[in-house]
């Protein structure tokens, strides 16, 4: 069933006096949707506003001045979306198609969750409307108590654009919305299923359904307080240690 049309959009704050993306036209956005601003040459873009353009990653180089996009390129993508509608707020301006051969939707990055699409994070940074987008096969629906291994609410008892399942244990079901937090502090290097510890094909089918998955650092990698998580202690506490090398080398000699 298609989602209902809204107008506006909660993030935006109209008249706020704030420079504005020139392609999705909003001040005030998700970042974990659209990523950090950057401005110049009287130009303003989300990162991620500029990735999901249509064709305009084709014209990324090391020299573009907005993340390796020229001025010139960028405008003409803003032109490009002037005659379109976004069919979730139904303002012009979509500069996002669906990547369906034949499907005529078009829609901002900032409405894609409201309009239950999929972006991917990856490759050709391809995008899907609420008909197209790739679905999980889940092999059942989550029972009536089943809950969200993450945050611990309710999932509900339907598979959903919101719902979500493990691929590789059938076991932990999360919200999207948990999921997608957990990516972006997890990154690369700790995302994986938080019940079973599956990590290619769970990777893998999560991209695909429009999860992005930084290529860095946990966030709290180089946080202070974590740091004495990482320490490994190093001295046999024993009453009575009877390692021949003594209590500063019993750990490390296991």
């Amino acid at each position: 069933m298609m989602p209902s049309m809204f107008q506006g959009n909660e993030e935006e704050a109209p008249n706020s006096g704030e420079p504005e993306c020139v392609l999705c036209r909003r001040a005030r956005v998700n970042p974990d949707t659209c990523g950090q601003m950057v401005a110049t040459g009287g130009l303003c873009a989300h990162q991620f506003c500029l990735f999901f353009a249509d064709g305009l990653l084709e014209w990324r180089t090391p020299l573009g001045e907005l993340f390796g996009f020229s001025l010139h390129a960028v405008q003409h993508a803003v032109q490009l979306a002037d005659q379109k509608h976004c069919f979730v707020c139904g303002e012009r301006g979509a500069t996002i198609s669906c990547a369906q051969t034949g499907c005529e939707r078009s829609f901002h990055l900032p409405c894609a969750e409201d309009g239950e699409c999929v972006t991917q994070y990856f490759g050709q940074h391809r995008s899907f409307c609420w008909e197209h987008r790739p679905r999980q096969a889940a092999e059942a629906a989550p029972s009536q108590n089943t809950s969200c291994v993450i945050c611990l609410e309710p999932v509900g008892d339907s598979t959903s654009y919101h719902t979500m399942m493990c691929p590789v244990c059938k076991q932990a079901w999360f919200h999207r919305g948990c999921i997608r937090k957990h990516a972006l502090h997890a990154a690369t290097m700790r995302f994986f299923c938080p019940v079973c510890g599956g990590r290619t094909q769970f990777r893998s089918q999560m991209t695909t359904l429009g999860i992005q998955i930084p290529v860095r650092r946990p966030s709290w990698w180089d946080d202070e307080d974590y740091q004495p998580l990482r320490e490994r202690h190093r001295r046999c506490d024993a009453k009575m240690c009877i390692y021949l090398g003594g209590r500063e080398r019993a750990q490390e000699a296991g």
